[in-house]
Protein backbone atom coordinates (compact mmCIF):
# COMPACT_ATOMS: atom_id res chain seq x y z
CA UNK A 1 0.00 0.00 0.00
CA UNK A 2 2.95 2.88 1.01
CA UNK A 3 4.67 1.82 -2.73
CA UNK A 4 0.98 1.80 -4.41
CA UNK A 5 0.64 5.44 -2.63
CA UNK A 6 4.00 6.54 -3.66
CA UNK A 7 3.40 5.39 -7.23
CA UNK A 8 -0.01 7.07 -7.20
CA UNK A 9 1.02 10.77 -5.65
CA UNK A 10 4.26 11.02 -7.87
CA UNK A 11 2.95 10.30 -11.09
CA UNK A 12 0.21 12.60 -10.74
CA UNK A 13 2.56 15.24 -9.45
CA UNK A 14 4.40 14.46 -12.36
CA UNK A 15 2.19 14.24 -15.13
CA UNK A 16 0.61 17.50 -13.69
CA UNK A 17 3.76 20.00 -13.05
CA UNK A 18 5.40 18.40 -16.56
CA UNK A 19 1.40 18.77 -18.54
CA UNK A 20 3.00 21.89 -20.42
CA UNK A 21 6.05 20.31 -21.81
CA UNK A 22 4.27 16.95 -22.41
CA UNK A 23 2.00 19.00 -24.83
CA UNK A 24 4.88 20.68 -26.88
CA UNK A 25 6.89 17.28 -26.96
CA UNK A 26 3.52 15.63 -28.40
CA UNK A 27 2.89 18.79 -31.00
CA UNK A 28 6.70 18.47 -32.31
CA UNK A 29 6.46 14.86 -32.67
CA UNK A 30 3.17 15.32 -34.58
CA UNK A 31 5.32 17.58 -36.71
CA UNK A 32 8.59 15.72 -37.25
CA UNK A 33 7.46 11.95 -36.63
CA UNK A 34 3.94 12.38 -38.19
CA UNK A 35 0.87 10.35 -36.47
CA UNK A 36 0.46 8.76 -34.46
CA UNK A 37 1.94 10.35 -31.93
CA UNK A 38 2.15 7.58 -29.26
CA UNK A 39 4.25 4.21 -29.34
CA UNK A 40 1.65 1.84 -27.80
CA UNK A 41 2.71 -1.81 -27.39
CA UNK A 42 1.77 -4.64 -25.16
CA UNK A 43 4.40 -5.33 -22.47
CA UNK A 44 4.46 -7.77 -19.66
CA UNK A 45 3.61 -6.40 -16.09
CA UNK A 46 3.75 -8.23 -12.95
CA UNK A 47 3.31 -11.94 -13.39
CA UNK A 48 3.66 -11.73 -17.21
CA UNK A 49 0.18 -9.90 -17.20
CA UNK A 50 0.04 -7.88 -20.58
CA UNK A 51 -0.62 -4.24 -20.26
CA UNK A 52 -0.50 -1.21 -23.14
CA UNK A 53 2.85 0.49 -22.22
CA UNK A 54 2.70 3.99 -23.62
CA UNK A 55 5.61 6.22 -25.07
CA UNK A 56 6.35 9.06 -27.28
CA UNK A 57 7.07 7.65 -30.32
CA UNK A 58 10.61 8.39 -31.86
CA UNK A 59 11.17 5.99 -34.66
CA UNK A 60 9.96 6.74 -38.09
CA UNK A 61 7.40 3.43 -40.00
CA UNK A 62 9.78 3.40 -42.95
CA UNK A 63 10.00 -0.40 -44.73
CA UNK A 64 11.62 -2.00 -47.27
CA UNK A 65 10.01 -3.39 -50.76
CA UNK A 66 8.61 -6.37 -48.85
CA UNK A 67 6.80 -4.04 -46.26
CA UNK A 68 8.73 -4.83 -43.36
CA UNK A 69 10.24 -2.43 -41.02
CA UNK A 70 13.64 -1.30 -41.67
CA UNK A 71 16.27 -1.61 -38.48
CA UNK A 72 15.60 0.53 -35.67
CA UNK A 73 19.06 2.08 -36.27
CA UNK A 74 17.71 3.49 -39.65
CA UNK A 75 14.33 4.50 -38.22
CA UNK A 76 15.32 6.09 -35.18
CA UNK A 77 15.80 9.86 -35.78
CA UNK A 78 18.12 12.63 -34.63
CA UNK A 79 14.70 14.06 -32.96
CA UNK A 80 13.78 10.86 -31.79
CA UNK A 81 17.50 10.29 -30.74
CA UNK A 82 17.18 13.35 -28.71
CA UNK A 83 14.42 12.20 -26.67
CA UNK A 84 15.77 8.77 -25.93
CA UNK A 85 18.51 10.32 -24.46
CA UNK A 86 17.05 12.61 -22.62
CA UNK A 87 14.51 10.55 -21.85
CA UNK A 88 11.23 12.23 -22.67
CA UNK A 89 9.90 10.29 -24.33
CA UNK A 90 9.32 7.69 -21.55
CA UNK A 91 7.16 10.39 -19.45
CA UNK A 92 3.61 9.20 -20.72
CA UNK A 93 4.96 6.08 -18.84
CA UNK A 94 3.44 7.96 -15.69
CA UNK A 95 0.27 7.56 -17.00
CA UNK A 96 0.72 3.99 -16.74
CA UNK A 97 1.79 4.14 -12.87
CA UNK A 98 -1.53 6.15 -12.61
CA UNK A 99 -3.64 2.81 -13.99
CA UNK A 100 -1.58 1.01 -11.71
CA UNK A 101 0.16 -1.13 -14.69
CA UNK A 102 3.60 -0.04 -13.72
CA UNK A 103 5.44 1.61 -11.10
CA UNK A 104 7.50 4.43 -10.51
CA UNK A 105 10.89 1.87 -9.90
CA UNK A 106 11.21 -1.74 -10.75
CA UNK A 107 12.98 -4.04 -13.46
CA UNK A 108 12.12 -1.95 -16.67
CA UNK A 109 8.90 -4.26 -18.98
CA UNK A 110 10.98 -5.88 -21.73
CA UNK A 111 9.02 -7.93 -24.51
CA UNK A 112 6.24 -9.96 -24.16
CA UNK A 113 8.47 -12.23 -26.83
CA UNK A 114 11.00 -12.82 -24.00
CA UNK A 115 8.84 -14.46 -21.01
CA UNK A 116 9.24 -18.22 -22.91
CA UNK A 117 13.06 -17.08 -22.83
CA UNK A 118 13.65 -16.45 -19.10
CA UNK A 119 15.08 -18.94 -17.33
CA UNK A 120 14.32 -19.21 -13.59
CA UNK A 121 16.36 -17.03 -11.98
CA UNK A 122 15.97 -14.80 -14.49
CA UNK A 123 11.50 -15.33 -14.47
CA UNK A 124 12.13 -13.72 -11.29
CA UNK A 125 11.89 -10.14 -12.32
CA UNK A 126 8.40 -10.70 -12.71
CA UNK A 127 7.38 -10.61 -9.38
CA UNK A 128 7.04 -7.38 -9.03
CA UNK A 129 5.26 -4.45 -11.35
CA UNK A 130 7.68 -3.34 -13.66
CA UNK A 131 9.31 0.30 -13.28
CA UNK A 132 9.37 3.59 -15.39
CA UNK A 133 13.09 3.29 -14.18
CA UNK A 134 15.03 1.04 -11.72
CA UNK A 135 18.41 -0.09 -10.06
CA UNK A 136 19.84 -1.54 -13.85
CA UNK A 137 18.96 1.94 -15.29
CA UNK A 138 20.79 3.51 -12.30
CA UNK A 139 24.12 1.37 -12.92
CA UNK A 140 24.82 1.01 -16.38
CA UNK A 141 20.82 0.93 -18.57
CA UNK A 142 21.33 0.06 -22.09
CA UNK A 143 25.09 0.01 -21.54
CA UNK A 144 25.07 -3.57 -19.53
CA UNK A 145 24.90 -6.99 -20.76
CA UNK A 146 21.79 -8.98 -20.48
CA UNK A 147 22.98 -11.24 -17.83
CA UNK A 148 23.91 -8.06 -15.58
CA UNK A 149 20.69 -6.59 -16.41
CA UNK A 150 18.95 -9.18 -14.99
CA UNK A 151 21.15 -9.48 -12.19
CA UNK A 152 20.24 -6.03 -10.96
CA UNK A 153 16.72 -6.75 -11.83
CA UNK A 154 16.92 -9.74 -9.06
CA UNK A 155 18.44 -7.50 -7.02
CA UNK A 156 16.42 -4.98 -6.70
CA UNK A 157 13.37 -8.08 -6.05
CA UNK A 158 14.94 -9.41 -3.26
CA UNK A 159 16.21 -5.55 -1.89
CA UNK A 160 13.21 -3.40 -2.72
CA UNK A 161 11.71 -0.63 -0.10
CA UNK A 162 10.24 2.71 -0.12
CA UNK A 163 14.15 3.99 0.41
CA UNK A 164 15.36 2.37 -2.32
CA UNK A 165 13.08 3.75 -4.13
CA UNK A 166 13.87 7.18 -3.24
CA UNK A 167 17.71 6.52 -3.97
CA UNK A 168 16.70 5.43 -7.21
CA UNK A 169 14.98 8.16 -8.00
CA UNK A 170 17.15 10.84 -7.40
CA UNK A 171 19.95 8.79 -8.69
CA UNK A 172 17.84 8.80 -11.84
CA UNK A 173 18.22 12.24 -12.86
CA UNK A 174 21.53 13.08 -12.72
CA UNK A 175 21.93 9.43 -14.68
CA UNK A 176 20.02 11.22 -17.10
CA UNK A 177 21.28 14.44 -16.78
CA UNK A 178 24.85 13.02 -17.48
CA UNK A 179 23.03 10.97 -20.72
CA UNK A 180 25.13 7.64 -20.01
CA UNK A 181 24.45 4.10 -20.93
CA UNK A 182 21.32 4.97 -23.55
CA UNK A 183 22.12 2.99 -26.11
CA UNK A 184 23.77 -0.94 -26.69
CA UNK A 185 27.45 -1.04 -28.26
CA UNK A 186 25.79 -3.49 -30.32
CA UNK A 187 22.59 -1.92 -31.26
CA UNK A 188 20.84 1.65 -32.22
CA UNK A 189 18.65 0.66 -29.05
CA UNK A 190 19.53 -2.78 -26.98
CA UNK A 191 20.55 -6.22 -29.22
CA UNK A 192 17.61 -8.95 -28.77
CA UNK A 193 17.63 -11.00 -25.66
CA UNK A 194 18.19 -14.68 -26.78
CA UNK A 195 17.77 -16.67 -24.08
CA UNK A 196 20.70 -18.33 -21.80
Amino acid sequence: MIKRTFDTCFALAWLIFFAPLLIVIAVLVRIKLGSPIFFIQDRPGKNGKPFKMVKFRTMTDVRDAKGELLPDEIRLTRFGKLLRSTTLDEFPEMWNVLLGDMSVVGPRPLLMRYLPRYNGFQARRMEVKPGVTGWAQVNGRNALSWDEKFAMDVWYVENQSLWMDLKIVVKTFFVVFRRRGINSEKAATMEEFLGS
